[in-house]
């Protein structure tokens, strides 16, 4: 099975679940060739560097049911996709400015058959809702990316760690989180992976008021 590396990390996965994530390789491989949304050299390491790399944030936060989330900039549909696979019960909002790459998303959401995806073409800055949590994968710097969503957190927590930005990021972030002056946590998901491709990539928390 191309998926069996998620399922060596996530080992309570149901059927369906296992199924959903073994179909991503070919529905994105066959997207791919219509509109690259993957490197077309990377698309052999769909489950490393995209799957496996997305499902980061969930070893960092684990999501309640009926929370919500935004995707931001979430292109083909990472972190957004594999994180609804895993969290069934949980709300996911993606959105991305380019309009062919929320065409992607929608397709493969609908194939897998996730209820809990809404996808949209629509810039950060113009969304109304408020969500529990805000994730993405270096889109921008962070400050600017603060600036982008800032005030679309839900009031109330629902988990144990305040809403905020879940944003997976690598290499030396030093004077990217100095610059955007807000507090902040880092993990190392070479803490949770063994895979070099982790040896960098971080998932950086900071809450929002």
């Amino acid at each position: 099975m191309r998926s069996a590396i998620i399922q060596h990390y996530f080992s309570e996965l149901t059927a369906n679940q296992q199924k959903q994530f073994e179909a991503l390789y070919d529905l994105y491989a066959d997207w791919n060739e219509k509109i690259n949304v993957i490197s077309r050299k990377d698309i052999d390491n769909l489950y490393i560097n995209h799957v496996l790399h997305s499902l980061g944030i969930a070893k960092v936060q684990t999501f309640l049911p009926d929370s919500s989330i935004l995707d931001v900039g979430t292109g083909g549909g990472f972190p957004g996709i594999p994180l609804a696979i895993l969290f069934p019960e949980v709300q996911f909002h993606l959105v991305d400015s380019i309009g062919k790459k929320i065409t992607v998303v929608k397709e493969v959401s609908q194939a897998l058959g996730l209820k809990n995806v809404k996808a949209e073409q629509i810039r950060a800055e113009q969304i109304n809702h408020q969500y529990d949590f805000i994730v993405s994968r270096a889109v921008t710097r962070l400050k600017e990316f603060y600036g982008w969503i800032h005030r679309k957190t839900k009031k109330q927590n629902r988990h144990e760690r305040d809403n905020g930005i879940l944003y997976l990021k690598g290499g030396d972030l030093d004077e990217e989180l100095n610059e955007l002056k807000r507090p902040y946590q880092v993990y190392d998901l070479s803490e949770y992976f063994k895979e070099d491709f982790f040896e960098t990539k971080k998932v950086v928390f900071v809450p929002l008021p």
